[in-house]
């Protein structure tokens, strides 16, 4: 497995995380159709370390996939992740916006990853 690819990939989507969720890319519309959650006074850290934890486990398949030659899974994996994202929003009543830009974070990770793999 390319170890140093799984790296990048977890680390950039990681870091791409803080940026879409910021108020410079997509954090006021997320906030707006989330019930208007407000960021914590302090940075929550249980729910980053899990955020951490599945970019990891995600970087990992997409590795392993890419190894055995098989990365249409890792596409579908990111795909099917992506899916039960946008259903869970829609269930909580979260808006449409909201819903696209926490699915269409889980394809940037996908895509980040991919490309670590290419590019390492």
């Amino acid at each position: 497995m390319n170890w140093p690819a799984v790296g990048l990939g977890t680390i950039a989507a990681f870091a791409l995380g803080m940026l879409w969720f910021s108020p410079k890319l997509f954090g006021t519309t997320w906030s707006a159709g989330s019930h208007n959650i407000q960021p914590p006074d302090a940075p929550p850290l249980l729910a980053m370390v899990i955020q951490l934890a599945g970019t990891l486990v995600l970087a990992l398949i997409i590795g392993i996939t890419e190894t055995a030659g098989a990365i249409i899974v890792a596409i579908g994996a990111v795909l099917a992740v992506a899916l039960f994202v946008a259903g869970m929003d829609l269930f909580s009543q979260k808006s449409g916006k909201a819903t696209w830009v926490d699915a269409g974070y889980v394809l940037a990770c996908g895509v980040v990853m991919i490309a670590a793999q290419g590019i390492l």
